[in-house]
């Protein structure tokens, strides 16, 4: 029988069992004497099991299968769990994650899982050392895993040359000071090249929680025997193994994290709590109701492609919509007009409907972050809350497929940065775990995201004193800067305040990417802080990309559409008002003063009577927190396009993202104000 034909559905239910055993593997780290959790992960499990034997992978199926009899134990009350339990079916679900995302990109799902296997065993035979319950092995640590972000740096400079090493390395037996000579090895490799990862994490490591083996993730562009010779230098070192990593090896290492969401969970040293459903009961998606039960299901699933099927179809009715509410206006018959104006009704239902059918909650995306922070929590000894709210907030799925990456950057800087240590929280009479508020929710058009947290705050003077050291702003520039500008600083590339390169930050990758994409979205990211008290990220996006309100603009002979999301206002200004600075014009708009980019210049479109008058309309557009004018012939007013791709032949256009096509049938481009600035 053909299998292929299954493969969606089996990665669609995959997914979700997977998410359902995160979610409670969480749950039951708070609540370990409450059964209802065990009993849930079990089921997924053996779903697993099942479906992953039936489609022929495996390693699923024999992973799976050791998952259920640990749970089969602990269910029956034969077994207690132990952090070294919860870490280890932790690993498992994370392995599983990595083998349904390649089946995802056409791989064939096959993993080395004999180590997770063995451990597994272990635990149903009783011969894993009780001793080590704290989640170590004979080395001191578990094998360490890199997450996505690790890789996508690994990954990059693979790709552009550099040297990816795993470096594991063992001290003497009467090695005294072992933090110490850690210290002199790290400072070694450091000289050379770029440490990425370490495990045990380097809280560990300064304050001796491990044996006498270490290992590193390190990026350099020298040879392994270079590498060697340099870590041989320090003294009380028993042996040095370097591995050479390549991008297929590190996609091996990477732990996934997408598919993990949680409603309310405390895990050790770390609580999740998501407040926007008001309860906090187990969920039963994934788990099948008891006896035969067939209840009836209010949902389907739908392929993607077919929603875009349906959207671009709509997109040519609402384009022929407009065109005959056009015409009707200027036949003006009555028989005609009522029929127009019936379907425009109707059509404007059905555009809710395809609209709504398109949008999904960011429940999608925030569903991956409370696994992120326990496992951040750990790594870096804090604890830490996370609480959510508002993850049925709905946005366009293209927004929310490219949100995930810069909330992670910005969840990770709150819980490194943000989140002051244990003994200084103590010290300020703050509570022993910090808190992470992540909330999403609506304002008109807008969707706004905004991560908060309760640590030290920025300090404005720390950020200011790095930023001349790394030559981002001048002696003079930082005397006039606002405490706002200030922050903005953290949005620079390159720029980092971070003492030492650590697992979470130190290599000035992070906030920038963050407002690079968001405004790629046409999205803007503000941050505000108070010293002390903690600090907030606000992430502002439009609701959709796909139907937009535009201002039609008349620019020679042509006309443009400008999202009305990036515009701050419209105005006349004399010509006067209009001066040259270092050869580039500039005007006053509210005491600041801004440049005037012209389309004229940019597009070559030739200059009429109307660009060479006394008087120039413009229009004043934002770009995250830039103001820039562009002048134009003519106000056409506003009106809802549908954006329209140009096309694989037209690529690389400047200052275009696409086009629409008007009531008049006449193509407008539309004007791309975020290229248009740089």
């Amino acid at each position: 029988m053909d299998m292929n034909q299954y493969l969606s559905m089996f990665i669609d239910e995959s997914r979700e069992h997977l998410q359902s055993i995160n979610e409670n593997l969480l749950r039951l780290e708070e609540s370990q004497e409450d059964l209802s959790f065990v009993q849930a992960i079990f089921r997924s499990a053996h779903t697993l099991k099942g479906m992953s034997a039936t489609m022929g992978f495996e390693d699923m199926a024999a992973l799976t299968h050791q998952m259920e009899s640990v749970l089969d134990l602990v269910r029956n009350q034969k077994l207690e769990m132990s952090v070294f339990i919860f870490d280890a079916l932790f690993r498992s679900t994370d392995s599983l994650e990595s083998m349904v995302q390649d089946i995802m990109q056409g791989g064939t799902g096959r993993a080395d899982v004999k180590e997770n296997v063995t451990i597994l065993k272990s635990i149903v035979s009783g011969d894993y050392i009780k001793e080590n319950a704290d989640g170590k092995d004979k080395s001191g640590h578990l094998p360490a895993h890199i997450d996505e972000f690790q890789f996508a740096i690994m990954h990059q400079l693979i790709e552009s040359g550099h040297n990816v090493f795993r470096v594991e390395v063992e001290l003497e037996e009467n090695c005294i000071l072992k933090a110490a000579r850690a210290y002199m090895v790290f400072k070694a490799l450091e000289g050379s090249g770029e440490i990425v990862k370490s495990s045990p994490t380097v809280e560990e490591i300064e304050q001796e929680r491990f044996d006498r083996t270490f290992s590193v993730y390190y990026i350099s562009q020298v040879e392994e025997s270079e590498l060697c010779r340099i870590i041989g230098n320090v003294s009380e070192i028993e042996s040095v193994n370097v591995i050479g990593l390549t991008s297929d090896s590190l996609k091996e290492l990477m732990v996934g994290q997408e598919n993990t969401q949680n409603t309310m969970v405390t895990v050790a040293d770390t609580q999740v709590v998501e407040q926007s459903r008001g309860k906090a009961e187990p969920s039963a998606k994934a788990a099948p109701p008891p006896g035969n039960a067939l209840p009836a299901t209010r949902t389907i699933r739908v392929d993607i492609e077919r929603l875009d099927a349906l959207m671009n179809l709509f997109s040519e009715l609402l384009l022929d919509r407009v065109r005959l509410e056009q015409l009707a206006s200027e036949i003006r018959r009555t028989e005609l007009t009522e029929t127009v104006e019936h379907m425009s009704r109707v059509s404007n239902d059905l555009q809710n409907v395809v609209m709504k059918l398109r949008m999904v909650s960011v429940d999608n995306v925030f569903n991956r972050f409370p696994r992120m922070i326990r496992d951040v929590a750990k790594s870096i000894g804090k604890k830490l809350e996370l609480v959510i709210t508002g993850a049925d907030t709905e946005m366009d799925r293209i927004i929310v497929d490219e949100i995930g990456d810069p909330l992670v950057h910005m969840l990770r800087n709150s819980a490194d940065h943000g989140i002051e240590q244990l003994a200084a929280r103590v010290a300020a009479g703050k509570l022993e775990t910090g808190t992470i508020q992540l909330r999403a929710f609506h304002s008109g058009n807008q969707v706004f995201i905004e991560i908060e947290d309760d640590g030290a705050g920025i300090n404005g003077e720390k950020v200011l004193n790095r930023a001349m050291q790394q030559g981002l702003v001048t002696q003079d520039q930082a005397s006039r800067m606002s405490e706002h500008e200030i922050y903005q600083l953290l949005f620079a590339s390159g720029f980092s305040t971070a003492e030492q390169i650590s697992d979470l930050s130190g290599r000035g990758v992070g906030l920038d990417v963050v407002k690079t994409k968001i405004e790629s979205l046409g999205g803007r990211v503000q941050v505000d802080s108070k010293r002390g008290e903690g600090t907030t990220f606000s992430v502002q996006l439009p609701l959709t990309l796909t139907i937009i309100t535009a201002m039609l603009i008349q620019i020679g002979p042509e006309r443009y559409a400008i999202p009305l999301t990036t515009i701050v206002e419209t105005a006349c200004v004399r010509k006067d008002q209009l001066r040259y600075v270092s050869g580039m014009r500039m005007m006053e708009f509210r005491k600041n003063i801004i440049p005037v980019i012209s389309l004229h210049d940019i597009l070559q479109i030739p200059q009429t009577e109307l660009e060479i008058a006394e008087t120039i309309k413009i229009i004043v557009v934002r770009k995250g927190e830039k103001l820039f004018a562009i002048p134009v012939d003519d106000f056409l007013g506003q009106q809802e396009i549908v954006l329209k791709s140009l096309g694989k032949y037209l690529t690389n256009i400047i200052a275009i993202s696409g086009a629409t096509i008007l009531g008049d049938g006449q193509v407008a481009l539309i004007v791309d104000t975020n290229a248009l600035i740089n």
